[in-house]
């Protein structure tokens, strides 16, 4: 059986944390930025983990599993 392979756009995507967890960047982020609020583009910048309800699946297209 061949090795499975990475899904590109999942290791473009997400990051693994020294605990195991998973980061993302948020969306909405990359244009048309006029009408959003200063503060609510700040908010986008940080970076947050991805729902628990999710990580099985980016895991298994991270080939974690």
């Amino acid at each position: 059986m061949p090795k499975m392979k990475t899904t590109s756009s999942a290791k473009k995507r997400f990051k693994i944390t020294g605990s195991g967890k998973i980061k993302r960047k948020h969306a909405f982020k990359s244009h048309i930025l006029t009408k959003k609020a200063k503060k609510r583009k700040r908010n986008l910048t940080a970076a947050t983990l991805v729902h628990k309800a999710d990580e099985s699946n980016i895991k298994l297209q991270l080939c974690m599993k």
